[in-house]
């Protein structure tokens, strides 16, 4: 794995889209603090009643031409939770979370929370903190690692509202890193893995019966090669399955018995003749078996809380999966409102605040501390292209 470098920006490159001055020129990482006047919480959104999944799918899948009869084979996921997506509440929850934690450190940032894909929309969040004169946000999205889908297409969607709401030229919004490797993000896995295992062994199950499947949501092949800059070389899954393997290295290092681990993807959308990363979670768990493993413990990597994939992908499919093939399995925690995971995203506006140095930056891999600002040519949606983006270097 090639470690991120610095790299110069060459004279006459544009200046950062709507990026505050200490970000406009594109530093990989900042060097001037800046006074943000709020945070705003980017979030993914979700259904909250049965008439509101369509409409909401229909959101998810814009552009991309979907009949709403293929909308409702995803359906059904939501309709077995009753039309209601989790992941609101989770994100009402996270709010909250982060006002107590700033209000602790006398830190006085307003939170403003808006989805990309359902109510309350990132217009009404950006539209009431310029209301209120916070015009300089720092944002968070409720996504750790780098790809089009994660972390790209929240950035396409700041620009896109700026434009819309005709508040380019009033509001900027910086984006914090990437914190995949973030110790406050990593240590809800590193101990679910440990409490897991006791668990298991203390019930009889030999640490070499025992595997561990780190899940993430599944991309594109296509798409996860361009995840990242274009001059790092890591490989064909890219930036996005290298974060997610250097991560899950970490937490195997952290713990206090040897057990095997794959990295494994799931929620795969896309038409068969399309390559997608794999190896699917189900697929793997199949084959397990006939390795001599009688438990695996799944440890749902990619997400930040217990949102709709992970409750239907993980803990019904994968679940059920295993239960067929003859295996115990537990799911672990995500992150949710742990208060290391809270304390650990406040620390990362306050990077942004203080323009810490680089090498002051806590991170787990030798991936980071990743970018603040994020490269030319990052993470590119190979059936888009590039659109305008914040909080990055065109294109």
């Amino acid at each position: 794995m090639s470690t991120p470098t610095s790299t110069t920006t060459e004279p006459g490159t544009p200046a950062v889209l709507f990026a505050s001055p200490a970000a406009s020129s594109g530093p990989e990482h900042v060097t001037t603090p800046t006074a943000y006047d709020g945070i705003l919480l980017a979030g993914f959104g979700g259904p909250e009643g049965q008439d509101d999944v369509i409409p909401f799918l229909r959101n998810v899948t814009r552009g991309r031409g979907i009949p709403d009869e293929r909308l409702e084979e995803v359906a059904h996921h939501y309709r077995h939770f009753g039309g209601v997506s989790p992941i609101n509440q989770h994100n009402r929850e996270l709010k909250a979370a982060l006002e107590a934690e700033l209000a602790a450190r006398d830190i006085d940032l307003p939170v403003y929370w808006g989805n990309r894909n359902w109510a309350p929309y990132l217009e009404e969040a950006v539209t009431e903190a310029a209301a209120a004169g916070d015009t300089t946000l720092v944002a968070i999205a409720t996504s750790a690692y780098s790809s089009f889908s994660s972390c790209r297409q929240y950035r396409e969607d700041f620009a896109r509202v700026l434009t819309e709401t005709g508040l380019g030229g009033t509001v900027t919004i910086d984006k914090v890193r990437p914190f995949f490797d973030h110790p406050g993000f990593v240590q809800t896995f590193i101990t679910g893995v440990r409490d897991a295992v006791t668990t298991l062994t203390g019930d009889g199950i030999p640490a070499e019966a025992i595997r561990v499947l780190f899940s993430t949501h599944s991309v594109p092949t296509a798409d996860a090669t361009r995840s990242g800059p274009s001059y790092l070389e890591l490989g064909e899954g890219g930036a996005y399955e290298a974060q997610h393997l250097a991560v899950a290295e970490v937490v195997m290092a952290a713990q206090e018995q040897e057990v095997a681990w794959n990295l494994v993807y799931q929620s795969r959308s896309g038409p068969p003749s399309q390559p997608w990363l794999e190896p699917d979670i189900n697929d793997m768990i199949e084959t397990l078996p006939g390795e001599g493993v009688q438990a695996v413990v799944i440890v749902p990597l990619g997400f930040v809380s217990d949102h709709m994939e992970v409750m239907w992908d993980l803990d019904e499919e994968a679940t059920e999966t295993a239960a067929e093939h003859g295996l115990r399995s537990i799911r672990t925690p995500t992150p949710g409102i742990d208060p290391a995971y809270v304390t650990g995203l406040v620390d990362l506006v306050l990077e942004r605040v203080n323009a810490t140095p680089k090498d002051e930056r806590p991170a787990l891999t030798a991936l980071g501390p990743w970018f603040d600002v994020c490269r030319p040519g990052c993470c590119e949606n190979i059936r888009a292209g590039f659109k305008p983006a914040a909080s990055g270097l065109l294109p």
